[in-house]
């Protein structure tokens, strides 16, 4: 099993914290949200990452290489970061994951350790984590499922008042449908207008196609994504990731 760390966004609406430093090198503690993120990768015996980097990505580059010595890192450049969203930059993992199994990871999340343990270990072959117990408004990605956990819609455009909650931008993709969904992509990026899509939709395509994918309930357990200052106070004054 491979991972992917999503992380050639700008920040900007972290503004000013992220003018000189790229959002995931930000300290919460005495730790960086991204040496946090590899850590935990780490400690679940997964030693394999691509990151997706474009934003002061020789920040992130020199980071990773002094920090994490013996980890297999790569570097793929996402050269239209700023013009480009979430779906165009995990395609460019795509000949880094080959046929392997991966767990993908937004750059902006720090986490307990145990949902990371939770996803690896359950016994669904492509899952994304979901926080049940949290106020959904515009900005989440709101996810729909059926009866039988299946993801039927995972999207900003969710109604609310169906949505049994938020996926926190943490998933398990199997090798399997790994082949499909960067297909999937590369169909999708043909056209410009999706340039600025987010993978969910990728996602919600395979599903229509009859792929399925399951939510995993971590809910209760610690997680943040840093989208605003106050989500970067918030963290800091969360004591344990």
């Amino acid at each position: 099993m491979k991972a992917i760390i999503l992380a050639a966004g700008i920040g900007s609406r972290i503004h000013p914290l992220t003018d000189n430093c790229p959002k995931n090198l930000l300290k919460i503690y005495d730790k960086t949200i991204l040496e946090m993120m590899i850590s935990h990768i780490q400690d679940c015996h997964i030693n394999e990452i691509v990151f997706v980097t474009g934003y002061l990505e020789e920040q992130i580059i020199e980071y990773v290489n002094i920090n994490f010595p013996d980890l297999k890192a790569y570097f793929v450049t996402n050269e239209k970061y700023a013009e480009t969203n979430t779906g165009f930059s995990l395609l460019l993992a795509k000949d880094f994951v080959k046929n392997s199994d991966f767990i993908k990871f937004d750059a902006d999340v720090v986490f307990d350790k145990e949902i990371l343990k939770k996803l690896i270990e359950c016994p669904y072959e492509n899952a994304l984590c979901i926080d049940k117990n949290i106020h959904l408004n515009v900005e989440e990605i709101k996810v729909i499922i059926d009866d039988k956990n299946k993801i039927l819609k995972a999207s900003k455009t969710v109604d609310p008042q169906k949505a049994i909650g938020e996926s926190i931008g943490i998933e398990k993709i199997g090798k399997n449908t790994a082949k499909l969904l960067f297909q999937e992509l590369e169909e999708m990026m043909k056209d410009k207008k999706n340039h600025q899509e987010y993978y969910e939709v990728a996602y919600e395509r395979l599903i229509k196609k009859g792929e399925f994918f399951h939510a995993l309930d971590i809910t209760g357990l610690v997680w943040v994504e840093i989208d605003t200052k106050e989500d970067f106070e918030l963290a800091k004054n969360i004591q344990k990731f």
